[in-house]
């Protein structure tokens, strides 16, 4: 059996060890994955990119139609809590937000309370390995729900597309519907073609990730041309670079895809020029952070 850990969580207004908490066997997050969430990254005991993750926590509640239960402020004062803490200087918050608690029923009952629960974990960055060589990835049909721009809960799909690619001994599985590239399990994923950084459209089938707009700001930064359009599955075969981002992986080159290095010539099987410059820029907009 797991033994999980004593540090400080959030739970309905409360702050108590987590291991001791427990929410009710009705609630609609447990009997539907009912509910929303939320990864924020710290850094050096500062909260990153939490205007971003704010506003998409409040896109995803509102497509799912509950309201958001505190403001801004209040989530801050809350992460804060939670920060101040925890032992480790770089941490990884969680926030999740659930319908509430109601006998079981699918229609979304009115008039209950959401529940709010909070924790924050030490941060697993990539090894320097990783970074150095690159990391292998798998590939799949995207078989999980439609609506994949809300950040739900209900993650059994992402669940199984992960799990096959650490069958594999890979560190994620890139999605194609249709044809075409979606995302990874639990990451976004991103194409580099003759010096220019690809990645596709949002759309419904796609979660806007926090690192969307920043890794626009930092090719804008560093001069390489960003371009969001549709991606063939063949180009992303045949790409220059690949990379993932993420709240943990920041940005990551894959090196490998279902076996067969990625690149050309001396670059092929090994990080490239682009992702070392977004991963520089990366750790600059990190080290600017004052949150």
């Amino acid at each position: 059996m797991q033994t999980l850990p004593d540090t400080l969580c959030y739970l309905n207004g409360d702050y108590t060890p987590l291991n001791t908490a427990k929410v009710s066997v009705l609630d609609r997050g447990f009997l539907f994955g009912d509910g929303i969430y939320e990864v924020v990254p710290v850094y050096a005991r500062r909260v990153f990119r939490f205007d971003e993750h704010m506003a998409r926590l409040a896109r995803s509640l509102a497509k799912v139609r509950i309201a958001n239960p505190h403001s801004a402020a209040d989530w801050l004062a809350r992460c804060r809590k939670l920060i101040d803490a925890h032992p480790a200087d770089d941490q990884l918050l969680y926030l999740q937000v659930t319908r509430g608690v109601a006998l079981r029923d699918h229609v979304m009952p009115a008039d209950i309370e959401p529940t709010v629960f909070m924790m924050t974990s030490a941060m697993k960055p990539p090894s320097a390995e990783q970074r150095h060589r690159g990391v292998a990835c798998t590939t799949a049909r995207d078989f999980r729900w439609e609506r994949g721009d809300i950040k739900s809960i209900s993650l059994l799909g992402n669940v199984l597309a992960r799990q096959m690619s650490a069958d594999h001994g890979a560190v994620e599985t890139i999605l194609f519907r249709d044809g075409f590239l979606t995302e990874a399990a639990a990451c976004n994923v991103w194409v580099v073609h003759e010096g220019a950084l690809l990645g596709p459209p949002k759309s419904e089938h796609v979660l806007e990730g926090i690192r969307f707009e920043l890794i626009r700001e930092l090719c804008d930064d560093v001069g390489i041309a960003f371009n969001l359009r549709p991606i063939s599955e063949g180009e992303v075969i045949a790409a220059d670079e690949l990379m993932l981002s993420s709240a943990t992986k920041e940005v990551l080159p894959v090196t490998t895809l279902d076996g067969e290095s990625v690149g050309h010539g001396a670059l092929r099987g090994k990080p490239g020029p682009v992702y070392a410059k977004l991963y520089a820029a990366y750790q600059r907009a990190k080290a600017a952070q004052r949150v």
